[in-house]
């Protein structure tokens, strides 16, 4: 682990190729929901490469995925993003926190984790609700939800979203005002 957390890791670069692209009718990421779950009826469709379409035998038989995304492709601001943010949902607080205790887009490696309800599969075509990216998201990876596995037993702490209020559909401009350029 290096000690500069600018310096690149020993272990070298990881490579992610795209697997498909978001397609939705979310253009701006201010206007676009935080989360997949305040906004779980939106429907939208992951083109996937063609190269892929052998990856998706047996999807068919699960209600929901893990989509996983690029969101380093939209403008970011200059240089390394901060370890300390403003989480969208604490914006009119102005509440800085870790960002590894958050769940925002601005990240060391900018991936999305996105849990949409699986609808029809139309060949490379995968239709699905939930929608919390814009269109043209790259897509690094789709994993089946499994409840025996992603969903712990008991009572859950959830950090400081226990006391967070989310509204259905919230946005970033709704949370904080306007993006920062």
């Amino acid at each position: 682990m290096p000690s500069d957390p600018g310096a690149p890791p020993d272990s070298g670069v990881a490579p992610l190729p795209i697997i498909g692209v978001v397609r939705s009718a979310r253009t701006e990421l201010a206007d676009t929901p935080v989360q997949s779950a305040v906004n779980p009826d939106e429907e939208a469709v992951l083109e996937l490469d063609p190269a892929y379409l052998d990856g998706l035998l047996g999807l068919d038989g699960f209600d929901y995925a893990w989509l996983l995304t690029w969101l380093g492709h939209r403008d970011q601001p200059p240089g390394p993003p901060s370890l300390r943010q403003v989480p969208f949902l604490l914006g009119r607080q102005t509440q800085e926190l870790g960002v590894f205790a958050t769940r925002g887009p601005r990240r060391i490696n900018p991936i999305g984790l996105s849990l949409v309800r699986l609808g029809r599969i139309d060949g490379t075509r995968i239709h699905f609700r939930g929608v919390d990216v814009v269109d043209g998201t790259p897509v690094v990876d789709l994993k089946p939800y499994v409840a025996r596995f992603d969903r712990p037993a008991g009572e859950v702490r959830c950090g400081w979203f226990d006391s967070v209020a989310i509204a259905p559909g919230a946005t970033p401009r709704q949370l904080r005002g306007p993006l920062e350029p």
